[in-house]
């Protein structure tokens, strides 16, 4: 049920007694005390083949299934997958479809092209094959498709792709002679009309058999694979890194299968999601994405079901010489250049009852020293980073959990501490640890439908804060942290909830978080990559999270230089009665109901303060700058929208946009618009 706007501000206000706008909110800037620098490593992404997820957005393949892992049959005759190890279910596929009956389609394990069986197709006088339906195409656009073909010569082949009902809604291209061998046949089409369940028919007639494998369908205008819009936008957000490939789906894949000739590489079942995944992006792949999107990779190796050897063949893999073993098959797969990865993860939340390959701690420990010890023996340059869990986020399945400081403290050295763990008895064997954390909004089933907007927003950036007050105990118990220089990465995140105006105001506390802990926070990667954009089959679009990744990408980036602020109005201890992991700290700045930030530019002549407003009333700030002199007229850049619900979507205005504009100097105080985020900038007198 929906507030009417008085009321609303009065659940925003009344916590303390009299409205806050009424209140002298003030914001001491101390120019001395400086954190370091932000790094370029900031505003990471995180991706994975999470089911259809990277094929659904960045990657440009329009067909599912398009190496037959699932036999060709009618509806009817499909077996569900089954669901993942946490229960969820398992993930469907646009299916292919026979065409003349079951009959005619059988699946031949003889000689399959790819896999364990290929489609053997009986013709006759009427057509017979196969279709897969459900794909989107857009008129203005060219498609470029292949197929593998053998069988008997005395068989006719065409394929069609199908746009509409009408005679004339339809390309079709009739393929060369068939015959004994397999061969590569190559088709374009351009499509007369916009649809999202186009078509794409494999038929014969004739006599005899044909065979089919390994089809595809691309835009044009792909570039190596993946799709030219979404990756566009993707390079526009500045990141600095991808994490990549996984994900739990890491640990149950073998890189070494997706090398090579992407049409010979064999599909195969991810258990961690209960999903098909055809192989057809493999390490080369990834590393072409992340030149693609001028980007570093980071690359986390399989730890669950993988070896230290398989990791350390995959170091040579992507950083020996092309003279190494598996430097060669680099050079022979096209890039005899090593990509010279730097940033690498051994395993993915192995401390999860989720995770394949899920063991103890201790015996985990000693796997880890092992991938260490055999990945850095291939190449001493790379920077390791260990996973880790601190003791918020662990507890047995099925416990719930809302932690304070003081409710976790008796878990610091046992079986919950796996990042205790690490600093107690690998610290030497890694330069840094991550940390992962997702928030879930809903799991608050005491509040409103409605939550207050205040503490919806600033309930996700406790999980950064709750971090770093776990961080401070560490380093009070372990002295090798500081002088080790040993850093914190916060690879993978998200506020699950629609990306409106809403959540943005969430992402932008989060991020001014992690921005108060520069020292020790040196990377972070949001999860996903493909999350920052609303996409459609066709088209895509920068959403709203992605808007705010934008604002702090090229306001608040590499080379600022935090400084420390101070306010008059501390932060109230976190509302409602919520559902579980929900961490009960308190982020943000002594500035309540806004959350500030601030900093130097790299150059140190320009002041930044950056302010998100999760009311629905202008507030006024007062600065009190010391050590500082800024002077002079500024900028504002302005991330706001209509309502707390706008998004930004494919074929609509924007409904959340950033505002430029040139302002006075700031003089005593500041007003910040409401249902807002802000950087000022100002320039800084010496």
């Amino acid at each position: 049920m929906r507030l009417a706007a008085t009321a609303m501000l009065a659940l925003i206000l009344g916590a303390r007694g009299a409205p806050l706008a009424a209140q002298d909110i003030r914001a001491t800037i101390q120019g001395s005390q400086r954190s370091a620098p932000v790094t370029r490593y900031a505003y990471g992404m995180f991706i994975e083949p999470i089911g259809g997820l990277v094929a659904r957005t960045l990657w440009a393949e329009m067909l599912d299934d398009r190496k037959f892992y699932y036999p060709v049959v009618s509806e009817a005759r499909d077996v569900p997958p089954p669901p993942n190890a946490e229960g969820r279910p398992g993930v469907f596929y646009r299916k292919w479809r026979p065409i003349g009956g079951d009959a005619a389609v059988t699946m031949d394990v003889q000689d399959p092209f790819v896999g364990p069986h290929s489609p053997s197709v009986a013709v006759g006088e009427t057509p017979h094959g196969l279709a897969q339906s459900g794909i989107g195409v857009a008129s203005n656009a060219q498609y470029t498709g292949s197929l593998w073909l053998s069988g008997d010569a005395t068989a006719r082949v065409q394929v069609a792709l199908i746009w509409g009902v009408g005679a004339n809604d339809r390309q079709v291209v009739t393929l060369p002679a068939v015959g004994p061998a397999w061969q590569r046949v190559a088709f374009a089409f351009a499509p007369g009309a916009d649809t999202l369940d186009a078509r794409l028919e494999i038929t014969g007639t004739g006599a005899g058999r044909f065979r089919v494998a390994a089809v595809s369908l691309m835009p044009s205008e792909n570039v190596d694979g993946w799709r030219a819009d979404t990756t566009t936008i993707a390079k526009s957000l500045n990141s600095g890194f991808w994490r990549l490939p996984g994900g739990n789906f890491l640990s149950d894949w073998d890189w070494h299968g997706a090398l090579g000739p992407r049409d010979r590489r064999a599909p195969m079942f991810d258990h961690a999601w209960s999903a098909m995944q055809p192989n057809d992006i493999g390490m080369d792949e990834w590393m072409r994405l992340t030149r693609i999107l001028g980007v570093e990779p980071y690359v986390t190796v399989n730890a669950g079901l993988g070896d230290a050897n398989s990791a350390a063949e995959e170091v040579e893999y992507l950083n020996g010489p092309a003279t190494s073993d598996w430097g060669a098959k680099r050079a022979a797969n096209g890039h005899p250049e090593p990509y010279g990865v730097r940033f690498w993860n051994i395993g993915n939340e192995p401390y999860g009852w989720w995770q394949i390959g899920k063991t103890s701690l201790a015996y985990y420990l000693i796997k880890h020293r092992e991938f260490a010890e055999r990945m850095r023996a291939v190449d001493p340059s790379i920077t390791l980073i260990a996973s880790g869990a601190m003791p918020d986020q662990l507890h047995p399945r099925d416990v719930k959990e809302n932690s304070t400081l003081q409710s976790i403290q008796h878990k610091f050295g046992t079986e919950e501490d796996w990042t205790g763990g690490f600093f107690a008895h690998a610290i030497d064997t890694f330069d840094g640890i991550s940390e992962h954390w997702y928030d879930r909004p809903e799991e608050r089933p005491n509040a409103p439908a409605d939550a207050e907007l205040i503490e919806y927003a600033r309930a996700p950036s406790n999980h950064v804060r709750m971090k770093a007050e776990e961080w401070k105990i560490y380093q009070q118990r372990f002295p090798a942290i500081a002088a080790r220089k040993t850093f914190l990465s916060i690879d993978e995140y998200a506020y699950f909830g629609k990306p409106t105006l809403k959540n943005a105001l969430g992402y932008a506390m989060v991020m001014q978080e992690m921005l108060r802990h520069t020292d020790f926070l040196t990377m972070s990667a949001f999860t996903t990559g493909a999350s920052t954009m609303d996409i459609t089959p066709t088209a895509s679009t920068l959403n709203t999270t992605g808007t705010v990744f934008k604002l702090y990408g090229e306001h608040f980036g590499a080379g600022t230089i935090p400084l420390a602020v101070e306010g008059n109005v501390p932060q109230p201890d976190p509302r409602h009665s919520v559902g579980f992991a929900h961490p009960q700290v308190k982020a943000g700045s002594a500035t309540w109901p806004l959350d500030v930030i601030a900093g130097l530019s790299p150059d140190g002549r320009r002041l930044r303060i950056a302010v998100v407003n999760a009311t629905y009333e202008p507030q006024r700030l007062q600065l009190e700058p010391r050590g500082l002199k800024p002077g002079g007229a500024g900028i504002r850049w302005m991330l706001t929208g209509r309502s707390i619900d706008a998004e930004n979507k494919v074929g609509a205005p924007a409904g959340v946009t950033i505002s430029e504009k040139r302002v006075p100097a700031p003089g005593r105080a500041l007003t910040v618009d409401p249902i807002s985020v802000t950087i000022f900038e100002y320039p800084v007198g010496k």
